[in-house]
């Protein structure tokens, strides 16, 4: 007997599960991005938007839905482009049965990005066009096309990454600066397009630097600047300490600018991190005007390093805060009130651990009055030979910026570990290729990541050490003009002059203290 075979038609789209002799017609979005602001391609954005609403509307079996756009966005990664995020959105929800766009480089040049997005659609039942390369996700030659071609335009995008990466780089080394005006305080863009010092926010610039050196914290600078209703540089009320901190900090304020403290680890992500050695650097000395002479602003950095080395033990509450400290037990002095209620009342600084658990310091307590007066004394006696005390800080100041022998050591450190890098690549290769034992191979390569690790300590310990020397070189020498032009005879308290010129006071048992300023000069006095 002869067999009979009958074809039944497909009834259903196997994507969408749509009847196929349904006369609905499909519902279709178009994407158009473009990825800069220039007016030229503001034309081609707007081209696109036109074009594709009207492409959209000349089929007759197609139903418009809208033109979701993007303006100025990178394709790199979908993370942050709205209007595509939104059209998935749609379409994920039943909204959209087909999305039309100009080429897959459109989409996404971030090949993990695009075939995800496109995956998530088809399983939704929602079919993508791309009308330069003629691709049909549906079509089942469909994802083997888009792989190729957005592996090629995320080869373009890195391509592109790099030339304006290097661009950048060009022009850094240079020396042209470039910074976000509309985010930073005190300087307006120029008609040259440099730094052009804006004379209101550089009185508040002053002021933050100003109260500063006078003692306050960058927290209460925070609450100072918010009583007066200073602005902040992103013309906020709120001030951040995070924000006193970087302006203090920023080395444009002093009119030299540092360039590439940051730099983007991958272009995909578009992760930046900050600099530590990575690339290089540009340094620019008098780039543009400054707002903060330079001698002051090295003094900020010196005050800085002196109450992070003090840690939380810095309040800033008083002028004395952190400064003088007991010669019994190292502690600080903190401020106490007597008889605060009654007219006898009497502001006076004794050791913390004073009248504290366990054995108590022999220090004695001192009046605001009694250290004005004891600094008075010191004062006028290092005045008294202020051109032998200068002479020996420079040579002090000179030894400390002589970093030639801590550079030779980091140097070294750093070939050591790009040496020990080197074998341990070698090392994994060698192992890949012969397949060696195993035991063997994870052992010889702890060995070189302990080494990597030590060599790694050593080369911080060094940078940190060569910082410091210089950190210490830089307060020397601004101690150095601070007292050149004080006077050579003081006679009244002023603050400016202890908060410049002493790194601290240590008072003894035996009545007698010991101011060091900061040309690392001590003079020590006794308290009558």
């Amino acid at each position: 007997m002869a067999k009979t075979v009958t074809t039944i038609p497909a009834t259903k789209n196997v994507f969408t599960t749509a009847p196929i002799a349904s006369l609905a017609k499909r519902r279709v979005a178009g994407y158009a991005r473009v990825s800069t602001d220039s007016d030229e391609q503001f034309t081609s954005y707007e081209a696109q938007v036109d074009y594709y609403t009207q492409y959209i509307q000349s089929h007759a079996d197609w139903s418009f839905v809208k033109v979701y756009t993007d303006e100025g966005i990178s394709a790199v990664t979908t993370r942050h482009r709205d209007g595509f995020n939104e059209m998935v959105d749609d379409a994920l929800a039943g909204r959209i049965d087909l999305i039309v766009t100009k080429s897959v480089s459109r989409f996404a040049r971030n090949t993990v990005d695009s075939l995800t997005t496109i995956r998530k659609l088809k399983d939704h039942g929602v079919e993508c066009f791309f009308e330069k390369e003629n691709i049909w996700t549906f079509d089942g030659k469909g994802e083997l096309l888009i792989t190729i071609m957005s592996s090629l335009a995320q080869e373009e995008s890195r391509s592109i990454s790099e030339n304006v990466t290097w661009g950048h780089r060009k022009r850094m080394a240079d020396g042209k600066v470039s910074i976000a005006y509309s985010s930073f305080l005190g300087y307006d863009r120029g008609e040259d397009g440099g730094l052009v010092i804006n004379p209101q926010e550089a009185e508040t610039v002053r002021l933050i630097y100003r109260s500063f050196m006078d003692g306050m914290t960058p927290i209460g600078i925070c609450h100072m600047l918010e009583k007066k209703g200073i602005l902040t540089p992103m013309k906020k009320k709120r001030w951040s300490e995070s924000t006193v901190l970087s302006i203090l900090t920023n080395e444009k304020y002093k009119g030299d600018a540092l360039l590439q403290k940051t730099f983007t680890v991958d272009f995909l992500t578009k992760k930046h991190k900050v600099n530590e050695g990575e690339v290089p650097q540009f340094y620019v000395e008098g780039n543009h005007d400054a707002i903060i002479p330079p001698s002051e602003f090295d003094k900020v950095q010196a005050e800085l390093a002196r109450r992070k080395s003090i840690g939380r033990g810095y309040s800033g509450g008083s002028i004395f805060a952190s400064r003088l400290i007991c010669g019994d037990c190292g502690g600080f002095y903190g401020q106490k009130v007597w008889h605060s209620n009654d007219p006898y009342r009497k502001v006076i600084w004794r050791c913390n651990r004073k009248y504290g658990k366990g054995e108590k310091c022999g220090t004695p307590t001192l009046t605001e009055e009694a250290i004005k007066a004891l600094f008075l004394k010191a004062y006028n006696l290092l005045m008294a030979d202020r051109e032998s005390i200068a002479e020996d800080c420079r040579v002090m100041a000179d030894l400390l910026g002589d970093t030639a022998a801590l550079d030779e050591k980091i140097d070294t450190t750093q070939k050591e570990i790009d040496e020990v890098v080197a074998l341990n690549n070698a090392h994994i290769r060698t192992y890949a290729a012969t397949g060696a034992d195993k035991a063997a191979f994870e052992q010889k390569a702890a060995e070189y990541d302990a080494r990597f690790r030590k060599a790694e300590s050593r080369l911080a310990k060094l940078k940190a050490d060569r910082d410091e020397h210089l950190a210490r070189s830089r307060m020397i020498e601004g101690f150095i003009d601070e007292m050149l032009n004080a006077p050579l005879v003081l006679t009244e308290w002023q603050d400016q002059l202890w908060n410049t010129l002493v790194q601290k006071a240590v008072i003894s048992a035996d009545g007698t203290v010991a101011f060091t300023f900061k040309g690392e000069k001590t003079i020590t006095v006794r308290v009558e």
